[in-house]
């Protein structure tokens, strides 16, 4: 970023208020999102595979889209006509691969609530043993599908991030 524009204030999952909150570290952060936001039970299937016999890399990103929108489908007013979720950016890191059969969880943290966007971590991990698979982020920002222009967020979407920080 240009030094002449000014840096977007950080904002925890633990804020309650519009008011900023100071700078959270990366070890700060790992504390705080212990305890999952949610946790999405997702089923390997046999066509999730590749040629060398363990889930394809983009399969990931399917399992992360679905424990989204299981948890999405636990928070009342989350989308409407003027006001709709779009993934900004996506960081997935590949830690082992997921071999078939496998139970895996989708644990999604709340990283950083903004204006419009939300931070969300997430881990996969083996139902069994909770054997790291991947972990990263992903940023949702909702806007109007009209305008095509960032909008506050819902407040449910904040409550229940806040919930469960």
């Amino acid at each position: 970023m240009s030094s002449t524009h000014p840096v977007p204030e950080q904002r925890t999952c633990e804020t309650k208020t519009q008011e900023s909150a100071p700078v959270v570290t990366n070890a700060q952060a790992s504390e705080a999102t212990n305890t999952p936001l949610f946790v999405a039970p997702i089923g390997v299937r046999w066509r999730d595979l590749d040629a060398f016999n363990h889930v394809n890399n983009a399969n990931y990103l399917t399992y992360l889209e679905e424990a989204r929108l299981q948890w999405l489908q636990h928070v009342p007013g989350w989308f409407n006509e003027h006001s709709m979720p779009v993934l900004a950016a996506s960081e997935v890191n590949y830690r082992r691969p997921i071999e078939w059969p496998a139970q895996l969880n989708v644990q999604l943290f709340c990283e950083r609530l903004g204006n419009s966007s939300i931070t969300l971590a997430h881990r996969i991990v083996d139902a069994g043993d909770d054997a790291l698979y991947s972990d990263g982020k992903v940023v949702l920002v909702w806007m109007d599908p009209t305008t095509g222009k960032p909008v506050p967020l819902p407040p449910s979407i904040r409550d229940a991030a806040q919930a469960g920080a």
